[in-house]
This record gives C-alpha cells, sequence and structure tokens, in this order.
C-alpha cells in the first residue's frame, strides 16, 4: 500500500498540554510495565528483541513517526509533520539496576525518568528498559520493566491505553492483542506557507463567533446553575479547596511508589454503600489515605479535601484508534473530613453522582468546548500565565485518575506481563497525582508527588495500604430501601477474546478475567 499524505493539525485541547509546559511542568505521561521472561521462547528476552518487536508495531498509530511543526510566536496551533530523520533506536534505551535492585532503588529510577523532559524536536515517546529487578517482593525472578513516555499533547488515558493493546499479544506465540492496520500509515505533510497563513488568520477571526455559539449552548443550563446560586440551593459541596502541602510550587524532582491490590476486594467494598462505584470506593481509598497522612503531620484541614478526576469525552462508538486528548474532568469533594470509612464512601457516592449531573460536570463541558475557539497565540499566552507559579490557580488538593485497563494476560515477545503503573503531570498548585490502572484481576495506585511535598513517599503509601484495609475490614452501613443484594448486584462477564473492547469506555467497571486474578506487591 502507497503511504498517502495528510494535514494534522493538534487540536486546541492537545495544543494545552504543550503550551502549559515548563522546565518544572512536563506535560508527558509514563506508564511502567513489568515483564516475566519465563514464559518467553528459551526464558529471556533480549533488548534487541524489543527493538525488532516495536519495528513490526510501528504502523499501529501515527504518534511514532511524527513530530511537532510549531509556528512562530504560536500565531496558530502547532501542526504534526512526519520526521524525515526518524530513528527508532533513538527512542529505545535500556540499563540495569545497581544492586541489590530493591523496589526502592526502582522507584528512584522510576522517578528520575519520569522527571527528564522528552526530545520536543523528535517524535514525542520514548521507551526505557530496566533489568536487575531480581530482589523486589512479588517479581518474578529476572523480571524486567519497560518505561513508557508519551506526551500529552499526543494522547490521553484511553487512547494511551488503545496504544498499549496494539503493542501487546494475547500469547506467548505473538498474536496481536487487537487487529493491527494493514498497510503503511498516512504521512503528516506540512502546509504551504499561504495555507497556514489562511488556517491562521481564519481562526483568530472565526473565534469570537464561535465562542459566542459555544456560549449559547450552554446558556440555559448556566442560567439554571446561576439560579439556583441565587436561591441558596443545596451547594454544600461548593466550599472551595483548602490549603494544604500539595498546593505550592513544584520542582523539577518527582517522587513515585505504588501498591497493587486485588480488584475484586475492591467491588466487594463497593458493596458497602448502595449504588457505589468502583470509582467511588478508589476516591474513599484515597481520602482515608490522605486523611491519616495529613493527621500525622498535624495538616488535616478542618474541611474536605478536593479532587480533580477527569472524564472520558469519547464516544460510545470508539475513537480510541485516534490518538490525542478527548477529556474533560470534574471537581469532587472526598470528605477527607469523615472518619468513618463506610460513611465517607456513602457521601462520596452522593457527590460524585450530583457532580456528573449538575454544577461541576457543566462546568468542565463548557470549558472543554469553550478553549476550542480560542486562537493559539491567546491560548499559549494565558496557559504561561496559568503555569506560572505566581498566578497558578488553587483548583483542588490532587488529581486521581481511574482508566480501566485489560482484564485478560497480556504478553511482549512471548513474555508475560505481570504489573502495570501509571505516572501523569503536576502542576504548580496541584502537587500529587494518584494514578489508578487496573489489569486482569489487580489495580495499582500510583502515587506522583514532588520531593518537597511528600519526602515521605513511602509513609504516604503505608497510608493507602492502612486505607484499603480499614475499608475492607469495616461493616456495611443498614441500607434502606431495595434488598441489599439486588441493590449491589453487578452485570459480570467473560472476558472478551479481542482486548480492543477493554478500552471502549472509561465509566464501565473493568469486566471479571477467566484467569486467576493475581494480587502482586503488597508494600
Amino acid at each position: 500500500m502507497t503511504e498517502q499524505t495528510n494535514i494534522s493539525q493538534l487540536s486546541a485541547q492537545d495544543a494545552q498540554f504543550l503550551y502549559a509546559q515548563t522546565r518544572t511542568n512536563l506535560t508527558h505521561v509514563m506508564a511502567v510495565y513489568i515483564y516475566d521472561p519465563s514464559s518467553a521462547p528459551g526464558g529471556k528476552v533480549r533488548f534487541k528483541d524489543i527493538i525488532d518487536h516495536m519495528r513490526k508495531r510501528l504502523d499501529v498509530s501515527p504518534m511514532f513517526k511524527r513530530k511537532l511543526y510549531r509556528l512562530p510566536l504560536d500565531i496558530d496551533h502547532p501542526y504534526w509533520v512526519e520526521d524525515e530523520h526518524f530513528d527508532l533506536e533513538a527512542h529505545i534505551s535500556h540499563s540495569r539496576l545497581p544492586e541489590p535492585g530493591d523496589w526502592r532503588q526502582f522507584c528512584i529510577q522510576v522517578a528520575r525518568h519520569h522527571s527528564k523532559p522528552l526530545d520536543m524536536n523528535r517524535p514525542l515517546w520514548d521507551m526505557y528498559v530496566v533489568e536487575g529487578l531480581d530482589n523486589i517482593p512479588g517479581y518474578a525472578k529476572g523480571s524486567y520493566a519497560i518505561l513508557t513516555r508519551i506526551h500529552h499533547s499526543t494522547i490521553d488515558g484511553v487512547s494511551g491505553a488503545h496504544f498499549f493493546a496494539a503493542i501487546s499479544d494475547m500469547d506467548a506465540k505473538g498474536t496481536p492483542a487487537i487487529p493491527l492496520p494493514e498497510g503503511g500509515q498516512e504521512a503528516n505533510a506540512l502546509p504551504t506557507t499561504s495555507e497556514i497563513l489562511n488556517r491562521a488568520v481564519n481562526s483568530t477571526v472565526t473565534s469570537p463567533v464561535k465562542l459566542a455559539q459555544a456560549l449559547m449552548k450552554f446558556a440555559p443550563a448556566m442560567l439554571s446553575t446561576a439560579q439556583k446560586n441565587l436561591t441558596g440551593g443545596d451547594e454544600k459541596q461548593d466550599s472551595g479547596v483548602p490549603e494544604t502541602r500539595f498546593n505550592g510550587a513544584v520542582t523539577p524532582h518527582k517522587m513515585f511508589d505504588a501498591v497493587t491490590f486485588d480488584l475484586n476486594e475492591l467491588k466487594k467494598m463497593r458493596l458497602k454503600a448502595e449504588d457505589a462505584t468502583i470509582n467511588d470506593v478508589v476516591l474513599a481509598i484515597c481520602s482515608g489515605a490522605l486523611r491519616r497522612y495529613l493527621t500525622k503531620h498535624k495538616e488535616l484541614p478542618a474541611e474536605s479535601l478536593v479532587a480533580v478526576a477527569p472524564v472520558n469525552a469519547r464516544s460510545r462508538s470508539g475513537e480510541e484508534s485516534n490518538p490525542g486528548n478527548n477529556i474533560s474532568a470534574m471537581t469532587i469533594k472526598i470528605w477527607s473530613d469523615i472518619a468513618d470509612p463506610v460513611k465517607r464512601l456513602e457521601s462520596i457516592r452522593d457527590t460524585t453522582k450530583e457532580t456528573k449531573a449538575a454544577k461541576s460536570g457543566l462546568s468542565a463541558r463548557i470549558m472543554t468546548d469553550l478553549t476550542k475557539h480560542i486562537p493559539g497565540v491567546t491560548m499559549a499566552g494565558v496557559a504561561r500565565i496559568l503555569t506560572d507559579e505566581r498566578f497558578a490557580p488553587k483548583m483542588s488538593n490532587l488529581m486521581v485518575s481511574n482508566v480501566p485497563g485489560p482484564q485478560i494476560q497480556l504478553y511482549m515477545n512471548g513474555a508475560k506481563l505481570t504489573h502495570q503503573y501509571g505516572l501523569a503531570p503536576l502542576a504548580h498548585g496541584m502537587g500529587l497525582f494518584i494514578a489508578t490502572p487496573s489489569y486482569n484481576g489487580t489495580i495499582s495506585f500510583s502515587i506522583i508527588s514532588d520531593r518537597n511535598m511528600m519526602p515521605d513517599i513511602e509513609f504516604f503509601r503505608e497510608c493507602i495500604q492502612k486505607a484499603f484495609d480499614d475499608l475492607k475490614d469495616a461493616k456495611a452501613s443498614v441500607q434502606k430501601g431495595k434488598p441489599k443484594a439486588k441493590a449491589s448486584t453487578a452485570k459480570t462477564a467473560a472476558a472478551p477474546k479481542d482486548a480492543s473492547i477493554m478500552y471502549r469506555r472509561v465509566s464501565k467497571t473493568p469486566r471479571k478475567s477467566k484467569a486467576d486474578p493475581k494480587t502482586g506487591k503488597a508494600k
């Protein structure tokens, strides 16, 4: 098949992550995958095998070979163009942990790699293979890690999950986990100078009109929300964001730690509060951990902490194969001022229900829609102001992201994937991110923070473990209305053979796998 050319410009939402990047606010995401090579041919995977595998999968996504073409003064959003000097081996490197190769050394290595900027003059991704993980509880001897970084302007959580499925196999024989595209990807071509100028002028001239149209579309809902505020309505959840250690300026030095749980245990926990979801349980565990951590430091605010949770905005028909961002967000009180773990879960359940349908959800939709119509030069200027530590707004105390992953066993080069973690950007005013990717019956709480804000990150990991245990051991409150068994019945299904099905809807609870769930590393 002959390679075709097309013009591809960053969307406004993609471009935001580019404009927001600074020396201390790097806006790439990173996934950490742990592989056990015992199932590979000969029980070993060489570095050259990983390179050869990626060479065969380069056509699964256009992001591999395209780089940014940024315009002078950001007069319009950048374009994606083919990298004429693309070299796969320049994007994949490897190293080995020094002896003894324990968990603390691995966390330091992960944090250091996450703290380094990507080369913005090449395609915005890389892979880093780390060997020598022989003294980490829960890891098989000979295990190795693949740290995959991708700039957030290129990909979001759902499209990132699809990308990972496309480079994975469903068995040790190398059968692709999802169908691979036939033929080569379309090459991204740079428009002519006149086309670039015409697009920039058109964007600047038409943006005010599109901005007004977007505002008019949301006018009825905005009016309804304003009336509720004026009449005093039941808006207890809008008391503001308390000040914590996580609301200061971040440095270039990030910290990482993680703990993995059995996903079935979280499914049992949600039955303790009628109609609670896995997302509610995740927030309740994070809230309990923060309550314990800040109490230990005598810093727990009297009012509840506030979290931002990304919301998938992709259609049900599925756009996962298209890289780029299609996300919104909602702000949620996590009720860290409630000591009882079940009552905390019930309050979070009530708040998330209201927030999804009411004002915070509306605000997120408005901002997502309006940013599409702001000219590149304006958005870049605003981003520079908002990412400056002197002007960064205090919108929340932390971010919690829960993107369900595949609930089937995956492989690469015959090696079995055993653990998965996720790291995301921090920002001035929000120095704590908890990512909770799930995989094959497990869910990992990945902690990303700043060295100055959380120097004792190991203690916070212990706080997450304790919050998990507290909710697990707590007795459910007496339910009213429907019988408990009916209220908590969840639909289940066998794991699909096609892993791509697992990425269709972020809001759904991951399906149960036929495979026996693995609990992974507990501490």
